[in-house]
């Protein structure tokens, strides 16, 4: 990748202080942007990322904020942009429960709807309103193209991404391109359990490597702009089994 190619640019990523979030916002900041490192209640983590990122010789801020609360997803942009004008918006954060259709309340559900679905909405919304010409970047999932009965209210909200990504690159063109990754086995679980069978039905029989996802995260915030509306299954082939 080109070190420099997001030189001079702003991008704010949400739940950039763990897992893929942060290697997102290494991977832009290594590119040469400053990062906006959005986070819910990890700043700890989100210090530590902030650390790595002024080691690289760019700048970071942190803003804490809770996704589901609307008011608070709202304001984030305009809180972003009060560091540097915002060039893009990666809309990374989420929850991930292991619930089933039968097992998931209604509580379960907005939950999963108000972070993963309302508050891309809302920060996309508010990015346009204040951007000229930019990139959202919304991560998905390869359950989203494909829904299954697992992970059900996450799965749903996921396909729901899936569809404002379109619908957005119509709304939003020309002046902002919106594009989608949808990731498969990226990192173990959290909980650090490493089981075989999460990678058992991936064609390439193996997990990503962090550098494949951020290249594809670069590709979509440095590429041609003529690409909008678009989402790229980094799974190993996963949504295809």
């Amino acid at each position: 990748m080109n070190e420099k190619s997001l030189n001079g640019k702003t991008i704010l990523i949400t739940g950039a202080a763990k897992r893929v979030g942060r290697i997102f916002a290494l991977a832009c900041a290594s590119a040469g942007a400053d990062i906006v490192i959005h986070h819910g209640h990890s700043e700890k983590d989100a210090l530590k990322v902030k650390d790595e990122i002024d080691a690289l010789g760019r700048k970071a801020h942190i803003l804490a904020s809770d996704l589901g609360r609307p008011a608070e997803a709202a304001r984030l942009i305009s809180l972003a942009n009060e560091f540097s004008p915002l060039f893009a918006l990666v809309n990374s954060a989420a929850i991930f429960e292991p619930l089933s259709f039968n097992d998931t309340t209604r509580a379960d559900w907005e939950r999963h709807m108000a972070i993963n679905l309302t508050a891309p909405f809302l920060l996309s919304q508010e990015f346009a309103r204040r951007t000229k010409e930019g990139r959202i970047v919304n991560i998905v999932d390869w359950r989203a193209l494909r829904p299954g009965a697992d992970h059900f209210p996450y799965t749903i909200s996921k396909a729901a991404l899936a569809a404002l990504t379109q619908s957005l690159a119509v709304a939003l063109a020309p002046r902002i391109t919106v594009n989608g990754l949808a990731l498969g086995a990226i990192l173990p679980p959290s909980d650090g359990a490493v089981n075989d069978n999460i990678i058992k039905n991936v064609p390439a029989r193996r997990w990503s490597e962090p550098q494949e996802v951020e290249e594809a995260l670069i590709f979509l915030l440095t590429g041609p702009a003529y690409i909008t509306g678009e989402i790229i299954h980094v799974d190993g082939g996963r949504h295809l089994v």
